[in-house]
């Protein structure tokens, strides 16, 4: 099986490059800072790991620090998910409570992002499959009228393939696709979020880039 971070450098697939790109992207927006500003991220984990005690002793104002600080990257992981912004929305505010509810727990064995992404992932995969069982109950009338329904017309660009392949994957798959690119974390830190072993992440990221990689192919 290949390396979870390597890709054959025989094909020169955009998707790679623009996954790749996200994951750079990831890393910059999460404040991941170079090696020289290790100072500055010290300082920032150091205000966050207040903010945790203070929210686990019953303030709500440092919750709510925590939950701006995090809000975007716990949305957008939920929608990478759930593929609709009314269930991302719904999955995301699920998880700040189960988060407040469950804040007490928190030990800090693992990074504060790590404990509430696997909230997020956990909650946003149960709405995925829900939404997967009602489609299922659609009548073939309710089918007809969605397919139907007018698309808006707009540039069919590579990140527009790129979103429309990512869709085409199972949910667990664009789950470990989100965390490992978009999110930036390590293979393993993927497997403690989503609960599952670390060689079943790295199984889900080698089918998720071959079903990638023939979808697009064929467009």
């Amino acid at each position: 099986m290949m390396s979870p971070s390597a890709f054959p450098l025989s094909l020169p697939l955009r998707w790679e490059a623009l996954l790749a790109g996200r994951r750079e992207a990831a890393r910059e927006s999460a404040g991941a800072p170079p090696r020289p500003r290790a100072e500055a991220h010290a300082g920032a984990a150091a205000d966050e790991a207040a903010r945790i005690r203070l929210a686990q002793r019953g303030d709500a104002d440092a919750f709510r620090l925590l939950v701006e600080a995090h809000a975007d990257a716990v949305f957008e992981t939920a929608l990478r998910i759930v593929r609709s912004r009314e269930e991302a929305e719904e999955a995301a505010q699920d998880a700040f409570v189960r988060a407040w509810r469950a804040l007490e727990g928190f030990r800090g064995d693992a990074r504060f992002s790590t404990w509430l992404y696997r909230i997020a992932a956990r909650c946003a995969l149960d709405r995925a499959v829900k939404a997967r069982k009602r489609r299922e109950r659609e009548t073939p009338a309710d089918a007809e009228r969605i397919e139907q329904a007018p698309a808006p017309e707009r540039p069919d660009t590579d990140r527009r393939r790129l979103e429309r392949a990512l869709g085409k994957l199972t949910a667990v798959q664009r789950a470990v696709v989100t965390l490992y690119y978009l999110r930036d974390r390590p293979v393993d830190e993927v497997a403690e979020i989503l609960d599952l072993p670390t060689g079943t992440v790295k199984t889900h990221l080698h089918r998720a880039r071959g079903a990638l990689r023939r979808d697009w192919g064929t467009e």
